[in-house]
């Protein structure tokens, strides 16, 4: 089954990637940080 995004999930999703990067230095902090979060979203739906 295949989920569609909507225009409004998709916008949603740039704007938090923008306030990452924002707060950032350099692309390998970016990167960084959105691990951070995807490893603590992944151990909460455990």
């Amino acid at each position: 089954m295949v989920e569609l995004m909507t225009d409004r999930q998709y916008d949603g999703i740039l704007q938090m990637i923008e306030m990452i990067v924002d707060g950032c230095k350099d692309i390998e902090e970016a990167k960084r940080k959105i691990a951070e979060l995807r490893k603590d979203r992944k151990e909460k739906a455990e």
